[in-house]
């Protein structure tokens, strides 16, 4: 893995526990996707979207701010497929990123492609500007929705840490993960003032 420099601010000391937001992609995460795992196993936290099957983006980045708002604690998002495109474009527009302390975005879904086009109209073009926070793009190199060279540049433009699986698929269910305790601890290190990265 490349090693960025550190330009987020570190973290005041004493500050709460963040809380985990789990954010799903296009309909949902199922109960044997990994993010399904983690909110029944740790008790994290899933935006709900009001429209799985139609997401707007608009909508999306809505709710997003509308449940971040809903707590004074810190938050650190992991996202899964078009949950990374919500996240890069919540922060290109609110005005409460300092509220997330960092994010874990697992298999960005490419909305540029022409095949997807049609199901995330919404989602074109892709919000490249650079993350205000920490933040881990873990790709694939085999991932039908979106190209190892796609996410290695979406993690570029993010100013995110850049961490290829290998062959995972979109690092779902299908991928045979389970829980992915690997994932897990990503998103620890993340959670840390410093991350090793």
């Amino acid at each position: 893995m490349r090693r960025p420099s550190k330009s987020h601010p570190a973290s005041p000391l004493n500050t709460p526990t963040p809380r985990v937001l789990i954010l799903p992609g296009w309909q949902n995460s199922g109960a044997a996707h990994w993010q399904s795992r983690w909110q029944q196993d740790h008790g994290y936290e899933r935006v709900q979207q009001h429209d799985w099957q139609r997401p707007l983006r608009g909508d999306w980045c809505a709710r997003l701010e509308e449940v971040l708002l809903q707590d004074q604690r810190p938050a650190v998002l992991v996202a899964h497929s078009l949950g990374c495109l919500l996240v890069a474009a919540w922060a290109a527009h609110s005005r409460h990123t300092s509220r997330v302390r960092g994010a874990l975005l697992v298999a960005p879904g490419d909305a540029e492609r022409v095949d997807l086009r049609p199901v995330l109209a919404s989602w074109a073009p892709i919000e490249r500007q650079r993350l205000p926070f920490a933040s881990l793009l873990v790709g694939s190199g085999n991932d039908p929705y979106c190209s190892r060279e796609r996410a290695a540049g979406l993690a570029q433009d993010w100013g995110s840490q850049w961490l290829n699986l290998g062959d995972c698929g979109h690092i779902n269910a299908d991928s045979g993960l389970g829980a992915w305790p690997q994932g897990h601890n990503l998103l620890l290190n993340l959670m840390k003032d410093d991350p090793p990265w």
